[in-house]
């Protein structure tokens, strides 16, 4: 009887490694993947690489590193938009990519009360496109089936 739960306590931590192995993947391994993926999976890589950048920039301005802070705000607010673009596109995964993207303002939205008023600026644009990518995505899905009837 040992034999076969240890089977699966084997099978199952071999599972465990392949499913979690995409997380040991680089940001720029991600960014390879995306521009080959498919559509649907592109949303999934794009909103990951969207929540590192975000990760990065945090980081970059919290050492007082603005140059790689700001360059990482950007690439988050353009991998939002390619997720963004996408989920409008395909109509799926609505309400996940509106989660991820409310994730990202709140982390901005943290990131400005501690940054120099000089900095303040640009963390509140990335904050303001990023809030104008959500209000189209709770406009496609609780706003009129068809907006051509009104």
């Amino acid at each position: 009887m040992k034999f076969p739960v240890g089977s699966v306590l084997f099978f199952m931590v071999v599972c465990g490694l392949i499913c979690f192995g995409d997380e040991k993947d680089t940001l720029e391994q991600l960014i390879a993947r995306a521009e080959s993926a498919s559509a649907s999976q592109q949303l999934d890589i794009y909103l990951e690489i969207a929540d590192r950048e975000s990760k990065l920039a945090v980081d970059a301005y919290k050492s007082s590193n603005l140059e790689d802070g700001h360059k990482a705000l950007q690439q988050t607010v353009a991998y939002a938009d390619k997720a963004h673009a996408n989920v409008l596109k395909s109509g799926k995964k609505l309400p996940r990519t509106e989660i991820k993207i409310r994730r990202l303002v709140a982390r901005f939205r943290d990131l400005k009360q501690n940054v120099d008023a000089d900095e303040q600026t640009g963390v509140q644009a990335a904050v303001d496109k990023l809030e104008s990518f959500r209000t189209d995505l709770l406009k496609a899905m609780f706003g009129p089936k068809n907006p051509e009837s009104k």
